[in-house]
Order: C-alpha cells, then sequence, then structure tokens
C-alpha cells in the first residue's frame, strides 16, 4: 500500500487518505493517555508492534500467501497486490504503519512465532467509512492458516480487555 497524500491532507494533518482517495479523521482514534499494548502473548504466536526491522520477513510472509490472505474473512480484496511488490515498497508501507502507531491513528502488529518468524498481520485502525467505529483485520500466512481462528479469539479477547474501544463499535470478522 502507498503512501499517497493530496490537499485535504495538506489541510487536516489528523486526516488520512487511502488509495481510493477516501479521506479519514483520525483524531481521537485512541484517548489522550492510552498507550497502546507493546504486544501479546498467545498460544502458538505473539504480536510485537510492526516496524522496518521486519521487512524482508513480512514481505516473505505475504508474499507466499496472496490468495489465502485475500480469501481471508473481513480481509480487503484489493491487497495483496497480486503482482505483489518490492522489498523498498514493502519498507515504505512499514515506516508508515510504525509512524501511525507512534502518532496513534492506526496500530499494525506483526503476528511472530518462535523469535523472530513473521507468520501474519494485525491490523487497528478507525473504520473509514464509519466514523467512531474500529476497524480490525488479520492474516496468517497460508502454511499456519489453522491459527487463524486462535489468532481471531486472542486478538478479540485482547481487544475487549485492554484497548478503549466499546465491543459493538469493533468491527472484525469472525473465522
Amino acid at each position: 500500500m502507498s503512501d499517497e497524500t493530496n490537499a485535504t491532507n495538506a489541510t487536516n494533518a489528523t486526516d488520512e487518505t487511502d488509495e481510493s482517495g477516501t479521506t479519514t479523521d483520525r483524531a481521537g482514534f485512541v484517548p489522550d493517555g492510552f498507550d497502546a499494548p507493546g504486544g501479546l502473548e498467545a498460544d502458538g504466536f505473539r504480536l510485537e508492534p510492526l516496524g522496518p526491522e521486519h521487512n524482508e520477513r513480512d514481505l516473505a510472509a505475504w508474499s507466499g500467501s496472496i490468495a489465502h490472505i485475500r480469501a481471508t474473512p473481513g480481509f480487503l480484496r484489493s491487497w495483496p497486490p497480486l503482482e505483489g511488490m518490492s522489498a523498498e515498497e514493502n519498507l515504505a508501507d512499514l515506516v508508515r504503519h510504525a509512524r501511525d502507531f507512534a502518532d496513534r491513528r492506526g496500530f499494525t502488529y506483526s503476528v511472530l512465532e518462535g523469535e523472530a518468524d513473521v507468520i501474519g498481520c494485525l491490523y487497528v485502525y478507525p473504520a473509514k467509512e464509519e466514523p467512531g467505529r474500529v476497524h480490525v483485520s488479520s492474516w496468517v500466512r497460508a502454511d499456519r492458516a489453522h491459527l487463524d481462528a486462535p489468532l481471531y479469539e486472542a486478538v478479540s479477547r485482547w481487544l475487549r480487555e485492554e484497548w478503549p474501544f466499546d465491543a459493538d463499535r469493533v468491527d472484525y470478522a469472525p473465522r
């Protein structure tokens, strides 16, 4: 995904514009004083904030599972790109996600197995079309498909227990 900007962004630094040109106000996504969790330990995997250090492993994880990710419940059908992307393009995407995390506009986590094997990703962002709602999506590699439901269950519980979102405002497609 590219980091597109337009005149609307220049006017309001708290707005984001995605590839389709949809602008989303990200101000107030999480309350002042809320510190996003630094991760989650679960049975068979763990989460840590996605960053540039994950580039090679992240690119390998999703590029080898494009059809599987596109078939994941609740996931965008326009990503990942069928043609893939270069390591440089993926790095730019990871840098953008890390910046969103630091700026509290959205929170992306690598799903890791063992010490550092990237097996998926989790995204927690304001819903683009419905202000006040939270859009959550996640994917795992095709060869780790058996972890999709446990990831969904662990993240759903984590969101209820550790995050400041009302459960009825969170959109996360069931597995």
